[in-house]
This record gives C-alpha cells, sequence and structure tokens, in this order.
C-alpha cells in the first residue's frame, strides 16, 4: 500500500488530520506578536559619564580610555566607539549577534566598576549602563507644555511622573527627556564685588558645601520614648540660599545677596525644545522613549499608550501631551497591508486555478491546499517564537503561488485517468500513486532553496532564517495536503468529464488547445535546431553573468514610515543664544512644507541619543499619511533640501531612518565611513582633505564628518613657579576657573521627590567676555587674596569641540548619503577608490553601519547562491539516484536570473537583499517545470522503451497544462508584491519584480531548452553505459543524425 492510497481508503483519518492542522494554527496565530522585522537587533550597550566643565580632550583622556581599556578586555564586541564633548562621554559598545544581551551588559558593568578606581574624583555620579542602542530612533516620542506653567514645573512631571514610570516597563531601555528644564537654583556671583569684599571664589565653594547639608543626626533614646533628632541643617529656596552666610569682613556677614544673585533657574539652561504643528511653535518638553535591543517594539509601545489614561488622570488640566511620534503604527500598517496582499493573493490564485480547470469541484479540492497549509504554518511559528511581520506575512504570500503546485499536479494526473474512463476512485488511486514522487521531488528540492539560508551566520542570516523556515514549513505542509487531502477529496467529490458544456468553456477549451499545438509545433522545430538552441542557452548564461555585473548593488531598500529625521550642524564658534535663531529659522522652512504634519526641533542635552555639542540640533519630523501627500520620504527630502540649504551658517542634513539601524554610532547620514590613526596631525589633516574631495565627487550627497577641531578655546597657562611662590596650587586654580564657568554642583537639595542641584557660576555678563578671569581671585595658604592674572596667562586658541575613538583609537567618521539613480554598492566602490588615491598609508580604514553590513553581504550572496544550487543538486541526485538528471533539471536556472536581473534593471531597481532572496526563490520554482517533464519522460522510457527524444517531446505536451497552470498561480500569487501595493511596499517591490520577471522568461525559455539538454544528457549516459557494455565487442557503425535525433 503506498502512502496516498492510505488517505484515500481513510477519509476519516485525513479529515481529521486536517482539522488538526487548521485548529494548531489558529492558536499558533492569536499567539504570534506583530513585528516590523525579525529581531535582527545587535546587543548594544551604552555607557554615559559625566564631569561638568571638563573639556572634551580631558573627556576623552579622563573618562573615556580608562573605561574604553576595560572594555577592551571584554567577550564578543563587535564595535566601540566613543564621542567626549564638554562635561559629557558617551561609550556604546556593540556586541555580535551570538551574546546575549543581559550578560553583554553584566560584563559592561563589570567593566565599569574595575575602572572607577582610574576615574576622575569630582564625577557627580559613576557612570551609567544602559542596553539601548542610542543610534535608534525612539519608538515613541511624546510632548507635554503647559501656557500656563513654567517649563520647570512642566519638566516636574515629565521627569518623576511619567519617564520613571514608563521606564520600569518590560522592554523600555531608557527614556531620555528632550530639553529638560528641571528646577535648579544658580548662585551667580559678581567677581568685582568678591574682589571687593576680598573673598575668592573657591570659598563661596566651600560655604555653600557647609551651609547646606542634610546629614544624620541621631537618635535620643529616653527611659519611656525615643525620640528621632532633626536639624534644619539643609535649605529649600532660592530665597534661604540668599541669607547664608559666606564669611564675616569688618565683625559684619557677608552674605550670598551681598555677593551676586541667587536665582531659580533649571539644572540645564542650554537645552531646548519646541514642538511645531498647524497652529505654529510653543516650547515643550519631549519624552523620547528607547527599546531594549531584541525586544517587539509593537508590544512596547503598546505597554506606553495602556499608562496614558492614567497619566492624564494624574496631571493637572493645564498640561497637554501629544505622541509626536510612534513606530508602532507603520509596522501595523504596514502589517495590515501584506495580510490584505496576502489575501488578494490567494484569491487571485485560486481565480487562475479555476479559469484553466472551468469546474468548481475541481476548482475547489486544490485550493483547500492555500488555507492549510497558511494556516498550519502559524502553528509552527508560534512554537519557535516567531513574529508576523512584514518578511514572514511576505514569505507566506510568494508561498501561495507554488503551494497550489503539488496539488494541481496531483488533480491534473487524476483528471487525465478520469479521462482515459477509469472510475473516481481508480483513477485517485492510480493517478496519485503515477504522481507521488513527483510532487516528492518537487516539494523537497524547493524546499531544500532554503537550507543554506537557515545556516547563515550574521544580519543577513538572522533576517532571512524566519524567512526561510516559514516557507519551508508552508511548502512541506502543501506536500503532504497534496498527497493527503487532494487525491482523497477526488476520489469521492470530483466530478468526471462531461461532453456536455458550455460555450465559455468550449471556447476557453479551444484557446488551450491551441496553446498546446502551437508549443508542440515550436517544439519540434526547436529539436531539430539542437545545437543552435545550445548556443542560445549560452548566450543567456553569459548574458545572465553580465548583468550581474552591470546592475546596482543595494542593501535594505527604504521605506516609507510617515517619519524623517534630522540634524542640524553650525559653526564651531555659535553661541545658544545663536544657535536656538538658527534652529528656529530652519523650522520655521520645515513649518512650511505641505508635507510635513508635526514634528520636534530641539537643541542642547537629550535628543534620544544622549548630549549633544552646542552646535547641534535634531528634528523629529512626522509627514502627512500617505493618502494626503503625493511625494515618498525621499522626494519630500529632495524638495526641501534646497529651501534648507538658505539657513546661513548651518548645514540641515534630513534622512528617512532605515528599518534596521545597523551599529551604534549616531551620525548626519544614512552611511559612514571611518579614518583611524595613532597619529592626530595625520588623522586631522586627512580627514579634512578626504572630506572635501568626497564632497566634490559625484554621487555623494549630505557629505559631512564629526571633525570638530576649530573651536575657539581659551588657555590658561600657569606660571608654576609663580603659584607656587605666592601659595597657589594647580588645583585650586582649575577648581576656581570650574566654580566660575563651569557651572558645577557644589550642593544638592533632597526633598521626598527628587534630588536638585546647586550650581555655582559668575554672573551671565562676566561669562561672554574672556577679559573677566582677570577678575577671579584665589585664596592662598598664606591667607591673601591672589588674582588669577598674577598666576597665569591667557592664550587664545582652537581646539576640538567633540573628541571620537573607534575601538581605543581616536576617529574620525565621513558620513554620506547617495543622490536618487546611485546605489550603495557604487558609492562604496567610489570612496574605496578615492581612499587608495588620497589617504597616507599610517590613516587605516573602514566602512560603519549599514555600509559595512552591504560588503558582507556582497560576499555572502555568491556564496549563498553557490550553496543554494548545490543542495538542489544533492538533493535531486539522492531522490533520482543519478548525477545528470539534477543538471538537466538545473539547466534553466540562467533563464530565471536573466528574466529577475533584466527586469530589475529595466525598473531601475537594485539588486538587494530583498531581490535576491527572490532570485533564490526562483532556482526552487523554476526548477518544479523540469520535475514534471524530466519524471513523465524517464517514465515513458521506462514502461514503453520510447526513445528520449520522443519521450521528452510527449512528456512537455502532457505537461504543458499543469506546468502552465502552476507558472500562472505562481506568477498571479507575485503580482501583489511587485506592484508594491500598500505600506511598506516599495521595499517589497524588488522581491516580486525579481520573481515575476524570472518566472516569465523562464517560463517562454525552459520549455524549450530542458527538453534540448535532456536529450543530449540522455546521449550522454548512454553512451557511458554503452562503452561500459560494449568494451569488448567490435565497433558499430556511426548513428545517422536523422536517427539520433529521434533516439
Amino acid at each position: 500500500m503506498n502512502i496516498t492510497e492510505l488517505f484515500i481508503k481513510r477519509p476519516v483519518m485525513t479529515a481529521l488530520v486536517m482539522i488538526a492542522i487548521v485548529l494548531f494554527g489558529i492558536a499558533g496565530y492569536r499567539a504570534l506578536p506583530v513585528s516590523d522585522l525579525p529581531n535582527v537587533d545587535y546587543p548594544t550597550v551604552q555607557v554615559q559619564a559625566a564631569l561638568p566643565g571638563a573639556n572634551p580632550e580631558t573627556m576623552a583622556s579622563a573618562v573615556a580610555t580608562p573605561l574604553e581599556r576595560e572594555f577592551a578586555t571584554v567577550a564578543g564586541i563587535d564595535s566601540m566607539t566613543s564621542t567626549s564633548s564638554t562635561g559629557s562621554t558617551n561609550i556604546t559598545v556593540q556586541f555580535s549577534l551570538e551574546r546575549n544581551i543581559d550578560g553583554a551588559a553584566a560584563d559592561i558593568q563589570s567593566a565599569v566598576a574595575t575602572a572607577l578606581r582610574r576615574l576622575p574624583p569630582g564625577m557627580p555620579a559613576p557612570p551609567t549602563v544602559r542596553k539601548v542602542n542610542p543610534a535608534d530612533q525612539p519608538v515613541l516620542f511624546l510632548t507635554m507644555s503647559a501656557p500656563t506653567l513654567q517649563l520647570s514645573q512642566v519638566d516636574e512631571y515629565a521627569e518623576n511622573l511619567m519617564a520613571q514610570r514608563i521606564s520600569m516597563l518590560n522592554g523600555v531601555a531608557q527614556v531620555f527627556v528632550v530639553g529638560g528644564q528641571k528646577w535648579a537654583i544658580h548662585v551667580q556671583m559678581d567677581p568685582s564685588l568678591l574682589a571687593a569684599r576680598r573673598i575668592g571664589i573657591d570659598e563661596v565653594h566651600s560655604a555653600l558645601q557647609k551651609h547646606n547639608v542634610n546629614q544624620p543626626t541621631g537618635t535620643l533614646w529616653g527611659r519611656n520614648q525615643t525620640f528621632t533628632v532633626r536639624a534644619n541643617g539643609q535649605l529649600m529656596t532660592a530665597e534661604a540660599f540668599r541669607d547664608m552666610i559666606v564669611a564675616y569682613r569688618n565683625g559684619s556677614p557677608v552674605r550670598l545677596r551681598d555677593l551676586g544673585n541667587v536665582i531659580d533657574s533649571v539644572q540645564n539652561d542650554k537645552a531646548a525644545m519646541w514642538s511645531y504643528s498647524e497652529k505654529g511653535g510653543e516650547r515643550s518638553i519631549g519624552l523620547a522613549v528607547q527599546r531594549q535591543p531584541g525586544t517587539n517594539t509593537v508590544e512596547v509601545v503598546d505597554r506606553i499608550k495602556a499608562l496614558l489614561p492614567t497619566f492624564r488622570e494624574m496631571v493637572p488640566p493645564s498640561v497637554k501631551f501629544h505622541v509626536e511620534m510612534d513606530r508602532s503604527l507603520p509596522i501595523l500598517e504596514s502589517v495590515n497591508d501584506v495580510k490584505l496582499t496576502l489575501m488578494l493573493t490567494m484569491g487571485l490564485v485560486v481565480l487562475v486555478i479555476f479559469l484553466f480547470l472551468r469546474n468548481v469541484s475541481a476548482t475547489l479540492i486544490p485550493s483547500l491546499a492555500l488555507p492549510i497549509s497558511v494556516v498550519g504554518t502559524f502553528a509552527v511559528m508560534s512554537l519557535l517564537d516567531y513574529s508576523l511581520d512584514n518578511l514572514s506575512l511576505m514569505a507566506l504570500t510568494l508561498s501561495v503561488g507554488f503551494v497550489v503546485d503539488d496539488a494541481i499536479v496531483v488533480l491534473e494526473n487524476i483528471v487525465r485517468h478520469m479521462e482515459m474512463g477509469k472510475s473516481r476512485m481508480e483513477a485517485a488511486l492510480e493517478g496519485s500513486r503515477e504522481i507521488a514522487f513527483t510532487v516528492l521531488s518537487m516539494t523537497l528540492s524547493l524546499a531544500a532553496v532554503f537550507i543554506p539560508v537557515m545556516f547563515m551566520s550574521g544580519l543577513i542570516g538572522r533576517l532571512f532564517h524566519e524567512f526561510a523556515v516559514t516557507i519551508m514549513v508552508s511548502i512541506l505542509i502543501s506536500g503532504l495536503v497534496s498527497i493527503s487531502l487532494t487525491p482523497m477529496l477526488c476520489s469521492r467529490f470530483l466530478k468526471p468529464p462531461s461532453e456536455d458544456h458550455n460555450i465559455l468553456y468550449r471556447a476557453s477549451e479551444k484557446v488551450l488547445q491551441g496553446m498546446t499545438s502551437l508549443y508542440g509545433w515550436t517544439l519540434r522545430g526547436v529539436m531539430r535546431h539542437r545545437p543552435l538552441t545550445m548556443l542560445v542557452a549560452l548566450g543567456i548564461l553569459a548574458a545572465s553573468i553580465y548583468l550581474m555585473g552591470i546592475t546596482p548593488k543595494g542593501f535594505i531598500p527604504p521605506t516609507d514610515t510617515g517619519m524623517l529625521f534630522g540634524n542640524l550642524e553650525a559653526g564651531q564658534d555659535i553661541s545658544f543664544d545663536a544657535m536656538k535663531e538658527t534652529q528656529q529659522r530652519a523650522a520655521d522652512i520645515l513649518a512650511k512644507d505641505p508635507n510635513v504634519e508635526i514634528f520636534g526641533s530641539f537643541i542642547g542635552g537629550g535628543g534620544g541619543g544622549g548630549s549633544m555639542a552646542v552646535n547641534q540640533g535634531r528634528f523629529f519630523i512626522k509627514l502627512k499619511p500617505r493618502d494626503e501627500r503625493k511625494l515618498t520620504p525621499e522626494q519630500v527630502i529632495e524638495e526641501i533640501r534646497p529651501k534648507l540649504a538658505q539657513v546661513t551658517g548651518a548645514r540641515v542634513v534630513l534622512q528617512n531612518p532605515p528599518l534596521v539601524r545597523i551599529g551604534g554610532q549616531m551620525s548626519r547620514a544614512l552611511y559612514q565611513f571611518t579614518l583611524q590613526s595613532t597619529d592626530l596631525k595625520d588623522l586631522y589633516t586627512a580627514a579634512a582633505d578626504f572630506e572635501k574631495r568626497l564632497r566634490a565627487t559625484p554621487g555623494f550627497i549630505d557629505v559631512n564628518s564629526d571633525l570638530q577641531i576649530a573651536s575657539p578655546i581659551l588657555s590658561v597657562d600657569i606660571d608654576r613657579n609663580r603659584a607656587s611662590s605666592l601659595g597657589v596650587t594647580e588645583e585650586q586654580i582649575e577648581t576656581a576657573l570650574n566654580d566660575a564657568y563651569g557651572q558645577p554642583q557644589v550642593s544638592s537639595i533632597y526633598t521626598q521627590v527628587d534630588t536638585y542641584w546647586v550650581i555655582l557660576e559668575v554672573k551671565p555678563e562676566y561669562q561672554r567676555d574672556p577679559n573677566g578671569l582677570g577678575l577671579l581671585y584665589l585664596r592662598s595658604t598664606k591667607g591673601n587674596l591672589v588674582p588669577l592674572s598674577a598666576v597665569a596667562s591667557l592664550n587664545p586658541g582652537v581646539g576640538p569641540l567633540t573628541v571620537q575613538h573607534f575601538g581605543e583609537l581616536p576617529a574620525i567618521t565621513i558620513s554620506f548619503n547617495t543622490p536618487p539613480g546611485v546605489s550603495l554598492g557604487e558609492a562604496v566602490d567610489r570612496v574605496q577608490e578615492l581612499a587608495r588615491e588620497t589617504l597616507p598609508d599610517s590613516v587605516s580604514t573602514k566602512f560603519q553601519g549599514t555600509a559595512a553590513a552591504f560588503q558582507a553581504s556582497l560576499r555572502g550572496m555568491g556564496v549563498l547562491l553557490v550553496l543554494a544550487v548545490l543542495v538542489i543538486y544533492l538533493v535531486l541526485g539522492i531522490l533520482y539516484e543519478s548525477f545528470i538528471h539534477p543538471i538537466t533539471i538545473l539547466s534553466g536556472l540562467p533563464s530565471a536570473g536573466l528574466g529577475a536581473l533584466a527586469t530589475l534593471y529595466l525598473f531601475h531597481n537594485e539588486l538587494n537583499i530583498y531581490s535576491f532572496v527572490g532570485i533564490i526563490m526562483l532556482i526552487g520554482i523554476v526548477k518544479k517545470n523540469a520535475i514534471m517533464m524530466i519524471d513523465f519522460a524517464l517514465e515513458t522510457q521506462r514502461e514503453h522503451g520510447t526513445p528520449p527524444a520522443e519521450a521528452i517531446v510527449e512528456a512537455c505536451l502532457v505537461r504543458f497544462r499543469p506546468i502552465m497552470m502552476t507558472t500562472m498561480s505562481a506568477l498571479v500569487g507575485t503580482m501583489p508584491i511587485a506592484l508594491g501595493l500598500g505600506a511598506g511596499g516599495e521595499a517589497r517591490r524588488p522581491m516580486g519584480l525579481a520573481v515575476v520577471g524570472g518566472l516569465v522568461v523562464s517560463q517562454l525559455l525552459t520549455l524549450y531548452i530542458t527538453p534540448v539538454f535532456y536529450t543530449y544528457m540522455e546521449r550522454f549516459q548512454g553512451s557511458g553505459k554503452k562503452k561500459s557494455k560494449d568494451r569488448k565487442a567490435t565497433p558499430h557503425a556511426e548513428v545517422p543524425l536523422e536517427v539520433a535525433l529521434k533516439a
């Protein structure tokens, strides 16, 4: 008893098995989470350290370097970058995909603890470690504003209520308060008043620490009662600080109010944010929520949204907050559109089957393979912890076109036996038995195409692992359905052929018969010119190789998520006030654009990626819905770019954030190229020259770098001998400078809710003029006041605004975008060529982020293609017990490659990872036609002794209709993806185009090339056997060509 006979004769068992598959599939579907892509996040940890007032070089040498040396001992690090600016250092450590993020974070935390003893003692807090990629976009961006409240009061709700509560949610890495205005007290000293009262600024620092204390004061243990001792050493208001006594002069107290101002202000007064809508812009506080790498965006956002009603109840009615950016919405929109595409595809495939069969019962039987295969796959996806994302749903959509192939082949063969006069049962038994091996070969070989994808490492392997497994499972389930449910239903419900047909049936039948007759006539003509056909096949192979070389190469295509990210960079000498004006001029241009709905604009600290230099600003831009605008994000950027170029003194770069953020470095453009050297002079000179040359090279836009070494500095050169003779130490001098201009936290105010800073500085008017440094006085060890000018000289110059490291070495990163029509592959080649021509040997280079992943993917594509062909050859060789027949089956692959590449080239699409996976799919789809032909030909040769040429011609004609049905089903199933319909359709389109183009061309060519190739392979195989049998026999006469063609 063969396997199909078991299912045919046990219909109840067959039905229950199928019902079980569907039920488990439905349960799995309900449990599947929704995501945009499979989890391809690199485990990334960010370390932030602060030392208020320290210059970038000090932060790099005293903070970044000790930490980096410790981090270098941690296993599994893929890359490590750091950026040091005034008062802060951000180090991003990215690990290989195999590392667990919790273990990686624990190792980094341990390294921080080891490095603490080598860090500067004046740091207000130890470095913080967070599991977050600072280069990633926030998953949710909220803004808060209140026209009747001060921003510091709004900030209170943002930081102490919302940010803390959201941070507790599972999957949230951190919540940046953008444009934060946390309350603080600023003690602003007047250097002239200090000098008049003969008080040094260091004495004010000491007085603030001594007179504002919150220390334990003990307990009184009485005989019957216990008393907790509490003192009022804590000052709580600016008014209380104004009355604080700093010193006594001439017997009279000198209070803080006598030496300057004590005001209520904010902790960071060099940060600001504005929210813009149709009503205009207003100052606000932003909350940028970043998720942990590896967590589900939709689930994280849903948890946050569930808290919003609670927050609304807890804040005053005047406080309004709005969701300005929600990354879950485009994900859900895209996934829903793919679901609709899946349903549309299923309907189109059923329609194609009906048009060929023109029989309702015959159409329904193979059509049942569609829902069972798709729904059953959900059960396996749930079991493997997969998600409903664009790639897994696209895999199911593509599979719809060929999961019915096996059922169609089985049905067509059973119908053919019924047309011979057999009963339904007899035809089902004999037809399914006859075709079972063909179905097995088609199913296993198609599924085998994706085996190499499953074992790929790196980003591409992680990205397409779910895709490969999903499509393999659906194929295997469809194979099971075709040898079980399909023949069982045919044996009971398939109507026998009838002579009584309507006019539509007869007309369509004539068309199909005409197509078959035309194909037979042209095939016989081709068989008479087989050498010419083989030359054509070689030409197709050569053309495919040529097209592979000239087709533009890309990586992950951009997707319209309805959001843009912008970065503004002004001159390195710009002040904060001038920066506010520049940022607002750029914001006014964005606000007038008809494609922009709302956006946030901010400068200073925070911003969703840590602190920024004072000359940098950022924009989070939400575009209007697709149905309200005609332009894609790239076209919107092209339209706004010349307008933003009119902002004098600044460069504004907009980008469409990629779906997959690779690398942990925040840059102003999508692609990065890093230069490194141990010689800073060579590095800075080479980087500036390379950036200039790259900007002048065609094919690049938005070229910029993080080289910022022209910031004005004021060097304080200490005369050590003079200082020592006057009783002043270098530590006193630098502490006094920091007290005056570094805005240090010199004391704290502790409350039940939070801790607030007391900040010491000189009055703002003395911070604008370098001559004000000469007014500072220091208390010497001899008790005298010593002016700073007596022990130091002031020399203006330039220095770095930020200092970058890659690994542990100084580095400069050049970032760039490509204009429309220039592929990433072309850009990478031009950058490498320019680097070879211009950079000295002392400077090493490396692509970062997306560009580096693109290079790795290029190296893996060729290997993957060869492995896919090799795996299919191995599977077919095992199934057919032949070295020759698999080669014949694979002979049509060059024509599929030609069609796919030509279609991509004609439609101006890149060969990216999506379209390349489409080509891999073609390998599995196209060889199914050859399997149907060759199986029939081999069976005809074995049973009837028919010559190979006659057998293959008969096989082609008999299998022509199922070949057309299966190809048309696959073609129609892929067409919605090729049209790029729906949200995110532009990213899926290259894959659809590659499959459609490959199917059309291969269908036209393999119907002729495969039969010819088969005859040559049969002759080769026959001659080999003949020689082995007739080695001792006399040579036979040469067979005439006419006979050989038939034989």
